[in-house]
């Protein structure tokens, strides 16, 4: 249904503004960003292009500018600077009312007189549709989100996944060129969590429509994005595919968002020399694996840098003591996952979380105490510059 073009859009809140906002308590404005003469830079150099029909979402922590973003795409925050456009349509003066757009908030925001059927139908109805017409698009799309059987009912009857269907039925009623969600599963619990993330990607295949997306919640981010968007203090760290932002992160603060549980990090110096490329640290001595290696080399890694060295939980194996390799150490805790164990080490590197499938342990119960030794996985490495944070290994 649209295209939606970013370029370079930035929002700036007043200094005055900021301290009656943070007043208010408003998590937006958070003492991290970057404050300049104008004020506090809640989104900075903002770039994307979202083609038609694509699911891009924005992700990171609190108060890292995803929100806002969304909320100027959506007309409900002024741009500051930069260029918004949708269709090749430029959006920056264009009233919200009059730019397409239905927007799916946090809270539910039903109202709570209503029946669910005038909750979707109400702003068919300010459109001054045909009573048919209205009935047959309300209708197709309680159809659709399977809530037809609850059309009769008031909010408070409904529990709360049925009423964010409600809330989204109310947004795809109206056949929007972008459709945006802001948080909109935060509220539910983890099995109703998981339930709409199954019910949204089955929704995105059966209507024509944009979707821009926002969480904090990094599993969403993953199981519904075509692409993610990864924020931090008002800037862009990476776009990508879920799969590229995981296998290839661009630095260290991606490498530690995405993934649970965290990378595991520890320093080491590198070592290039006549081709071979190694990591050295107190207790560890490794050979990088030749395309890992090329990669550190093609990016600038030099003989003696410093770096951090970055590996998954699930890329680390138990091993035997002494192994080439290897790192040793003792266990802390174990966490039982059903079919995996999280097994939490400290080293004479600092603290490590491995994840080890139930029928790897051989009956090892692996108690508080217990010696430990493991390796990464061959290719498994991520090298990042100690000093600038980013990848070596992208």
């Amino acid at each position: 249904m649209a295209e939606v073009t970013l370029r370079h859009i930035q929002k700036v809140y007043p200094n005055a503004e900021r301290g009656s906002k943070a007043r208010k308590g408003k998590g937006r404005l958070a003492t991290n960003l970057k404050v300049t003469d104008e004020g506090v830079v809640a989104v900075d150099d903002f770039n994307l292009d979202i083609a038609d029909r694509e699911f891009v979402v924005l992700v990171g922590p609190s108060g890292c500018g995803k929100s806002t973003t969304l909320r100027m795409v959506a007309g409900l925050e002024e741009i500051s600077g930069g260029e918004l456009s949708i269709d090749g349509r430029p959006m920056n003066d264009v009233p919200a009312k009059d730019r397409d757009i239905a927007m799916v908030f946090q809270s539910y925001a039903l109202y709570p007189h209503m029946s669910v059927y005038d909750n979707l139908a109400f702003p068919l109805k300010l459109r001054k549709l045909p009573a048919s017409e209205i009935d047959e698009k309300v209708r197709e799309a309680a159809q659709i989100l399977g809530i037809t059987e609850y059309l009769h009912r008031k909010p408070k009857a409904l529990s709360g996944g049925q009423r964010q269907r409600v809330a989204i039925g109310r947004a795809i009623v109206r056949n929007p060129k972008v459709l945006l969600m802001d948080e909109p599963l935060s509220n539910l619990d983890a099995k109703l969590r998981n339930q709409m993330r199954a019910e949204l990607i089955k929704l995105r295949q059966s209507i024509n429509t944009t979707f821009i997306y926002v969480t904090h919640d990094q599993t969403e981010a993953m199981t519904l994005g075509d692409r993610i968007v990864i924020m931090k203090d008002g800037v862009v760290q990476q776009v990508g595919t879920p799969q590229e932002v995981f296998d290839r992160p661009q630095n260290i603060f991606v490498a530690g968002f995405i993934g649970v549980p965290q990378m595991n990090f520890f320093d080491a110096t590198l070592s290039v020399k006549a081709g071979r490329v190694s990591l050295a640290a107190p207790g560890y001595d490794a050979v990088v694996p030749a395309d890992v290696a090329s990669r550190i080399e093609g990016n600038g890694g030099a003989d003696g840098q410093d770096v951090t060295v970055g590996v998954r939980p699930e890329q680390l194996v138990i091993s035997k003591s002494g192994e080439a390799g290897a790192l040793s150490g003792f266990v802390e805790v174990t966490e039982l996952m059903g079919s995996t164990v999280h097994v939490h080490a400290t080293t004479e590197l600092g603290p490590f979380v491995l994840v080890v499938p139930t029928v790897d342990l051989g009956g090892a119960s692996y108690l508080p105490g217990t010696p430990l030794s493991f390796r990464c996985a061959p290719g498994a490495l991520h090298v990042f510059d100690r000093a600038t944070g980013e990848s070596l290994t992208r």
